[in-house]
C-alpha cells in the first residue's frame, strides 16, 4: 500500500468541492490526459468517472467507480485500467483546525499489480500520489484565496507535507 498525507490550507468543505467535480480530475490527478465522462450524481456510490490516462502517445482508458462516499469526510474509488487490473483509492479528509489533513491510500485489488506489489511499486505510486496531492492543495488554496478576496500572507505553497 502506498500512503500519502498532505495538510491542505483549505477547509474540508472546500477540498470536498473539488472531489465532487469529476470534470476537474484532470487538473490534479497525475497522468490524466482527458476526462471522458462523469456519471450524473458523481460522487454517489456506484457512479463512474471515465478518463484517458497516459504519457505522450501511450494512453489507456480508465474508469473509477465510487465504492464509499461520506460527504466532506471520505471517498473511496475502485480504479480499473485493463489490462493492469484494479486498485483501491481511499481519500480521507480530516479537519485540522480550519484546514484539511488529506490522507490518500492506494492498494492494488486485481491484476498484475498484486504480484508486483511491494516496495518498488509502492515507492513509485507514492511519488505520483504526492505530486497529485500537491496539485490538489494548490488548486484548493488558490480558490480559497480567491473567495477570500486575495492572497493571504504566509501562504506560498498552499500545503505542507505531513
Amino acid at each position: 500500500m502506498a500512503r500519502n498525507r498532505r495538510l491542505i490550507l483549505s477547509s474540508p468543505s472546500e477540498v470536498w468541492g473539488l472531489l465532487c467535480d469529476g470534470h476537474r480530475y484532470g487538473e490534479w490527478v497525475s497522468g490524466t490526459q482527458q476526462v471522458l465522462a462523469v456519471d450524473p450524481g458523481w460522487p454517489e456510490v456506484d457512479t463512474r468517472l471515465r478518463v484517458r490516462v497516459g504519457l505522450g502517445p501511450l494512453t489507456l482508458d480508465d474508469s473509477c467507480v465510487v465504492r464509499i462516499c461520506e460527504p466532506r469526510r471520505r471517498l473511496e474509488l475502485e480504479a480499473k485500467t485493463d489490462p493492469f487490473g484494479a486498485a483501491r483509492i481511499a481519500m480521507n479528509l480530516i479537519p485540522w483546525g480550519e484546514h484539511t489533513l488529506f490522507v490518500l491510500d492506494w492498494h492494488p485489488l486485481r491484476g498484475p499489480g498484486i504480484r508486483m506489489h511491494g516496495l518498488p511499486v509502492d515507492y513509485v505510486v507514492a511519488i505520483r500520489n504526492g505530486m497529485m496531492l500537491t496539485k490538489l492543495a494548490r488548486i484548493a488554496v488558490r480558490e480559497h484565496d480567491e473567495r477570500s478576496g486575495g492572497r493571504l500572507s504566509g501562504r506560498s505553497a498552499g500545503s505542507a507535507s505531513a
